[in-house]
Order: structure tokens, then C-alpha cells, then sequence
């Protein structure tokens, strides 16, 4: 089980990114049986990679050549100096306003497992594709073609964001959410052979907080969680912790 908290472009100060990394490596249980990673802003990763004793460190993205006249990039060389473990990869929030394309997330996803980075792959559909009934269409263009050419695999991380419910407060139901879990898999089973799918776990993000993350676990059978908002504040992240923890347990 992995457990992600996506800072995205927060906090503001590079001592407040500090303190709330060691409060959370603090509460991380070394005798567990699941990770936790932080996917700080790329200004903290360098400070955290020098603070961080048990939780991982994983980038909120990446190029995917390994140098070159890519301003205002960072590249797989360059995040595993730092000792950053995961990366992820095609987030709707970079689709959306950085107008990243299925192609780009493909080059970045096959730059990242070259060079032994851990990808988490997003997936997700929109409010209106939902309502219409077109998630699986969806999800399975952004598998195949964010997939593509894409045969072997060591460790990969899908995590299925409904866009809808991304810091809105209105998560996926459980059972639609179990419903997406499987679909994926059988996708990928389908597509790429029992040997990938068996590689490939699924996470879930959007709207995930301490109330809702037991459910997601027991009913949705999610393998961890991607969770923006909620792991900002020390409190509610570290409830979610122990509950993954009693459950990784058990």
C-alpha cells in the first residue's frame, strides 16, 4: 500500500515545507507494512531529500529527456540525485492548464521506468464524460495511449482521479470506485497480459480525507491513496496514516 500527500504548489515558505515534512516522517511507522511519500513543490525536494528518515520523496513531475535546453524542466537524472523514488505522471491539474497531451504523459511515463523511477500514472474522467456514461471510454484511451508501446514493467501506480472530485469535498462513491479498480486491471490484463496487470497497483485520489479512506480500502479494495488537500493539514493526514497502517496490517 502507498500512501502520496501532493503538496502541489504549497506552503509558501520553505521552513513551513520543512516542519510539516518531519511532523508527517514522524508519524510514519517503520514497522509498517506500507509507504508514505511526499510530493513537495520542486524548490523543497532538495531541503526534504535531507530531512525525510522513513517517507519517501516523489516529484510532481518530470521531463523525460535526461538533460538539455528544456527550460524550467528537471530531469529522471536529476530527481534520482535527489533520491526521489516516485514521480506523477500525467495529474488532470497539468492536463488541464499546461495543456499536457496523452503523447507527452507516454514519454514521461517511459523516460521514468528507464531510468528505475516509480511512476504514478493518472487517470480520471471529467463531470460531463461521467454523467454521459463514458468513463470506461475515457479511462481506457488514457491507459492505452498513455501505455502505449509499453510492455514490461518492475512497479507502476495508477491513480484514478475522478477530475469531478478533486478538492471539491465530493469524493467517488466506494462501489463505483471498486467498479473502476477492476476495470482497470481487466484492461490492462487484456491489453498488456496477466504478467503486467499482476505489476500494476491502483490508487485512488479525489476528496480523500480520514473519514472516507477506511471504505475506500474495504469496499473499493484501492491500494493506497493520492491525496492533495487533506495532506496539508498534520491532523487529518495522520489519521489517514494509521488508518492505512492498521490495514496494511491486517
Amino acid at each position: 500500500m502507498l500512501l502520496i500527500a501532493n503538496w502541489k504548489m504549497n506552503p509558501s515558505s520553505l521552513k513551513s515545507a520543512l516542519d510539516l515534512a518531519r511532523e508527517i516522517d514522524s508519524k510514519v511507522l517503520s514497522s509498517s507494512n506500507f509507504k508514505v511519500a511526499i510530493a513537495p513543490p520542486l524548490v523543497y525536494l532538495a531541503p526534504l531529500s535531507q530531512t525525510l528518515k522513513k517517507a519517501s520523496l516523489c516529484a510532481q513531475d518530470m521531463f523525460y529527456e535526461e538533460k538539455g535546453a528544456f527550460t524550467g524542466e528537471v530531469s529522471p537524472l536529476q530527481l534520482k540525485d535527489l533520491k526521489v523514488k516516485y514521480v506523477i505522471l500525467g495529474h488532470s491539474e497539468r492536463r488541464k492548464f499546461l495543456k499536457e497531451t496523452d503523447e507527452l504523459v507516454n514519454l514521461k511515463v517511459k523516460s521514468a521506468l528507464k531510468h528505475n523511477l516509480v511512476p504514478v500514472f493518472c487517470i480520471g474522467e471529467e463531470l460531463e464524460e461521467r454523467e454521459k456514461g463514458k468513463t470506461e471510454e475515457k479511462l481506457s484511451f488514457q491507459l492505452k495511449e498513455g501505455l502505449k508501446d509499453i510492455f514490461e514493467i518492475s512497479e507502476l501506480f495508477i491513480a484514478y482521479e475522478p477530475v469531478w472530485a478533486i478538492g471539491t469535498g465530493r469524493a467517488c462513491s466506494f462501489e463505483e470506485a471498486k467498479r473502476v479498480k477492476d476495470f482497470i486491471l481487466s484492461f490492462l490484463k487484456r491489453e498488456k497480459g496477466d504478467d503486467f496487470a499482476r505489476k500494476v497497483k491502483v490508487l485512488y485520489g479525489g476528496s480523500v480525507n480520514s473519514k472516507n479512506a477506511k471504505d475506500f480500502i474495504n469496499i473499493s479494495q484501492v491500494e493506497g491513496f493520492l491525496v492533495g488537500k487533506a495532506s496539508l493539514n498534520l491532523k487529518e493526514f495522520s489519521k489517514i496514516i494509521l488508518t492505512c497502517a492498521k490495514f496494511s496490517r491486517s
